[in-house]
């Protein structure tokens, strides 16, 4: 059992979570993954790790309440314990050689963003974060970007806070103004990254994307997680999430993604309407 060390609200759908989890504290890193249950009959969902804290022996995850877990999740308080909380799993973001980079976040993928800035900042590169928003009530972890970024560059679709305009717009405008970056880590929406892709592709820069599709099991034996990059099959669980943005097959992902919504949509309907009860 790991226990709920710390709660706290990001947004009105956005919750911070640190969880008690010694060996996964000691060996996580930036990019990586765990897989959870909340109860024994609970689904397995992958998170990506958000911080980490091996002194205390802790382990953050940022979760968007979006289908019956997260929901389940938005529940839980601190001291509640989870059935189960594996990992780390997947391989870390690689650093090495990078002076340079720019850390594209969008939304809620900001949480994964995150890390990444912060582990770059830490070996001393140059760090530029450029993160979107739908409006301001969305706006997610700007102090921590603040403390970990050279430069950060906040946009919102309705321009309700920072500028108005798209991520690929403040990163556009950045390399035209002349910033040279060793490379671009796009993580957010999957039509997010395509675009950022897209436009990074024009200018030579290479770019990384954090890919999380459908997962089970996280070991590479459900195929789940498949994704076609440069042609081959590739499995986001232990081959990622991280892959060359340029090779990916972003349609074929977007296809996948939404294979299991009506489900999802059904089993958070009826996770809602039993916790209804359950207050009754």
């Amino acid at each position: 059992m790991y226990k709920i060390v710390k709660k706290r609200e990001l947004n009105p759908t956005v919750m911070m979570y640190e969880i008690e989890a010694p060996a996964v504290a000691r060996k996580a890193q930036p990019g990586q993954f765990i897989i959870l249950r909340t109860d024994e009959d609970g689904e397995r969902i992958p998170l990506t790790i958000a911080g980490y804290d091996r002194e205390k022996g802790t382990v953050s995850i940022i979760v968007q309440i979006v289908g019956a877990t997260t929901n389940k999740l938005g529940h839980m308080q601190e001291g509640d314990y989870l059935q189960d909380f594996a990992g780390p799993l997947g391989r870390p973001t690689e650093t090495e050689g990078i002076k340079k980079v720019a850390v594209v976040g969008g939304g809620v993928g900001c949480a994964i963003a995150y890390p990444v800035a912060k582990k770059f900042h830490d070996i001393g590169a140059d760090v530029t974060s450029i993160v979107g928003f739908r409006n301001k009530d969305l706006v997610i972890l700007e102090d921590e970007f603040t403390a970990c970024s050279d430069k950060l560059v906040i946009m919102s679709d309705d321009g309700s806070y920072g500028t108005k305009g798209l991520v690929t717009d403040a990163l556009k405008n950045l390399i035209d103004s002349g910033e040279q970056f060793d490379e671009v880590i796009a993580i957010g929406p999957v039509i997010m990254m395509k675009f950022v892709c897209k436009l990074t592709k024009e200018y030579g820069i290479k770019t990384i994307v954090s890919m999380n599709p459908i997962m089970v099991d996280g070991t590479g034996m459900c195929g789940g997680c498949r994704l076609t990059v440069d042609g081959k099959t590739k499995f986001a669980c232990v081959d990622g999430p991280d892959f060359d943005g340029h090779l990916v097959d972003f349609d074929e992902a977007m296809a996948r993604s939404v294979i299991y919504k009506p489900f999802e949509k059904r089993k958070y309907d009826e996770s809602c309407n039993l916790f209804k009860m359950e207050v009754k």
